[in-house]
């Protein structure tokens, strides 16, 4: 995701992907385990999506 679209969610939005993405994160992280990962480069871009999100969450918690 680009921060622009994160940017775009809702506060109930972001907190939504933000758990779809760590369920997702656990699976990959099994499956590289059991040696099933397809794409190596999505556990990379699961965990930078779920820190964008993070960053968003603490920026709308410090401005108001």
């Amino acid at each position: 995701m680009k921060i622009e679209e994160i940017r775009a969610l809702t506060k109930d939005e972001l907190h939504s992907r933000l758990e779809e993405l760590r369920v997702e994160l656990f699976n990959l992280r099994f499956q590289k385990s059991k040696n099933l990962l397809d794409r190596k480069d999505r556990l990379r871009l699961v965990r930078r999506d779920i820190a964008r999100i993070n960053t968003i969450i603490n920026e709308n918690t410090h401005r108001q």
